[in-house]
């Protein structure tokens, strides 16, 4: 076989976790090919929107914590190496009900819960009442019974940035990238694999598969259980934009009710961010089988119904026109928890579906940790929460497809 079909490592899917692995892989002398069926960073998959949020305080669990802060350290050095902004540190904060009642990926009393990762990392954080987060924030209209979590350090990252620094730092140091070819399967031969295109055959010692919504499909059952949740974007005019902007607003997850659908998320304006205008955006909770059918095209009625559940009557001076909407794929377990592992009775196939809603921020030491445990195999160094055993209790999500998405 060609010698440019074989590496030690093939990545499959270069989104987030893909581009991230491929780099830390050539980072650290081995070799690498990356496949990916589109050209990323590209809007297919989940990891494109501009924006996202990141926070040191991870409510989901403390075993993220080290996760999102060696993220922030990569992105750093990452800026040092290509001159791109990728970081922008304007505050992060989380509020909801004193209460606690609403959760949130999963997750009960979600505001206490990011202050108590906050004190298990030694991050600096503040815990505030309304009236102080009305009086720094006029922004947000109020009920009188919130309380907020707020981390000076959190902020945002540009997705689409972070994954074209990672893939050209990766292709400078030597690893391959092939893209335009549709992965079809991925054969464990014993001493290695071989991974299947339309177009082509490759040969590695171990693979990493971190396809995202498309991983499932490639996994087989031992990611049966995972579900495809279709979101959406929006991005909304205001009348004041300076007081939206990065500088005056922070990045926000708000929630306001006593159900997972009473929520939403938000973002200032960012400084050269191709979209000038507050992005937000709730979760939705209905699940697809096939990303491929997936329409992308985005009705105007979802972000009607984000203005009017969420927005109005919350945030000052942000009106119902939309400058612009997209669409993206979560690949979500059931406990809301990320899944790396190898795959059962396979230890020359790696799976991350390091998502759930919540990735995007740990994806630069996520995929460090994949070059490490694919550069000696060994899964000691994964956490025990992202384990597939956890998996085998917990039912599959069956959710249907609302009119609205269709």
């Amino acid at each position: 076989m060609n010698d440019r079909r074989t590496a030690e490592v093939i990545v499959v899917g270069l989104g987030a976790m893909g581009a991230a692995a491929l780099y830390q892989l050539a980072k650290r002398g081995i070799s690498a090919i990356g496949i990916d069926r589109f050209a990323p960073p590209h809007n297919q998959g989940s990891s494109h929107g501009e924006t996202r949020i990141t926070r040191l305080g991870v409510g989901e669990g403390e075993e993220y914590g080290a996760l999102v802060k060696r993220s922030h350290e990569i992105w750093r050095e990452l800026e040092a190496d290509t001159g791109e902004d990728l970081l922008v540190i304007c505050g992060a904060l989380i509020l909801g009900p004193a209460s606690g009642e609403t959760p949130h990926h999963g997750k009960d009393d979600f505001v206490r819960r990011s202050r108590d990762s906050a004190l298990a990392h030694e991050v600096v954080h503040e815990m505030l009442a309304a009236d102080e987060i009305a009086r720094r924030y006029p922004q947000f209209s109020l009920q009188g019974d919130e309380i907020g979590y707020f981390e000076p350090g959190g902020g945002l990252v540009y997705p689409e940035r972070c994954i074209a620094a990672q893939l050209s730092l990766a292709e400078r140091l030597g690893a391959r990238i092939v893209t335009g070819e549709r992965v079809i399967g991925v054969e464990d031969l014993g001493a290695g694999v071989c991974v299947t295109t339309d177009k082509d055959r490759y040969q590695a010692r171990l693979v990493i598969m971190s396809a995202g919504a498309w991983t499932p499909g490639l996994a087989g059952p031992a990611l049966a259980k995972l579900a495809i949740q279709p979101q959406t974007l929006h991005w909304f005019e205001t009348d004041h934009p300076s007081a939206y902007r990065a500088d005056q607003f922070p990045v926000f997850i708000w929630m306001h009710g006593s159900s997972a659908d009473d929520m939403f998320y938000g973002f200032p304006i960012a400084p050269g961010a191709s979209t000038q205008g507050l992005k937000a955006a709730r979760e939705s909770f209905f699940a697809i089988t096939d990303p491929d059918a997936f329409d992308r095209n985005v009705p105007l009625a979802q972000a009607e119904r984000v203005w009017s559940d969420h927005i109005q009557g919350r945030l000052r001076g942000v009106g119902p026109r939309v400058l612009k909407s997209a669409a993206c794929l979560y690949t979500t377990a059931p406990d809301a928890d990320f899944v790396i592992d190898f795959k059962p009775g396979s230890p020359r196939v790696l799976l991350a579906s390091a998502c759930s809603g919540h990735g995007f921020k740990h994806s630069a030491a996520v995929g460090e940790l994949l070059a490490r445990v694919a550069g000696n195999g060994d899964a000691r160094a994964i956490p025990e929460r992202f384990k597939l055993n956890r998996l085998a209790a917990s039912p599959a999500s069956t959710m249907p497809l609302p009119e609205i998405a269709r």
